[in-house]
């Protein structure tokens, strides 16, 4: 029910890029506004970046606005987070997430309101 599987994490330098990809089974994605989390070791489950249903709205975390890009391909059911200039910072586990609420909602940057959750993707930058 709702599957999301992440997928496109790795290891990569300090500068480097990656692009996280989140494919959906089950139910088509242009229902939902979509998230990406992430956790580090020993830390909470925090924000990075959410996209409204269509695709024309974002938001991110500071510390990721302007090296992070989130987009979706609704036709072929996929969320996308490109990361450039990565940090050692940027460590984390990454998560997609599903939020159901209406359209008209205010997109979310918290975990509770999401209702699908993927089982994330390692991402490891070095220095």
């Amino acid at each position: 029910q709702g599957q999301l599987v992440e997928s496109g994490g790795g290891l990569v330098q300090t500068g480097g890029s990656l692009r996280l990809s989140c494919a959906a089974s089950a139910r088509p994605l242009s229902n939902y506004f979509m998230a990406w989390f992430r956790q580090a070791p020993g830390r909470e489950r925090e924000f990075v970046s959410v996209i409204n249903r269509e695709g024309t709205k974002t938001n991110y975390t500071d510390s990721v606005r302007g090296r992070f890009t989130i987009s979706r391909d609704n036709a072929n059911n996929m969320v996308y987070l490109q990361m450039n200039s990565m940090r050692p910072d940027d460590t984390a586990v990454y998560y997609c997430a599903a939020d159901l609420r209406p359209p008209w909602s205010v997109m979310s940057t918290r975990p509770r309101d999401y209702d699908f959750w993927g089982k994330g993707t390692p991402v490891t930058v070095s220095s």
